[in-house]
């Protein structure tokens, strides 16, 4: 099962400023659903929860995965 792993306190304080304060909805969505997986949350569990399709859970670790890389280069 994947799991979004190693967000710094640092990181998840952002996560939470953004999903309290960003305008948009799907944004908020996205960052909701790393945390969550952070947390553990199942895939599965994931997919009720955002009402979403699986592939759409993979797409968002996915973008999340190439983002911190992009970073951290």
């Amino acid at each position: 099962m994947r799991h979004i792993k190693g967000l710094s306190k640092e990181a998840l304080k952002i996560l939470d400023r953004i999903h309290h304060q960003s305008k948009y909805y799907q944004v908020r969505q996205r960052v909701h659903c790393i945390k969550l997986s952070f947390q553990r949350y199942q895939i599965s569990e994931l997919v009720k929860v955002f009402k979403i399709s699986r592939n759409t859970v993979y797409n968002w670790f996915n973008n999340w995965d190439s983002e911190r890389k992009a970073k951290t280069i």
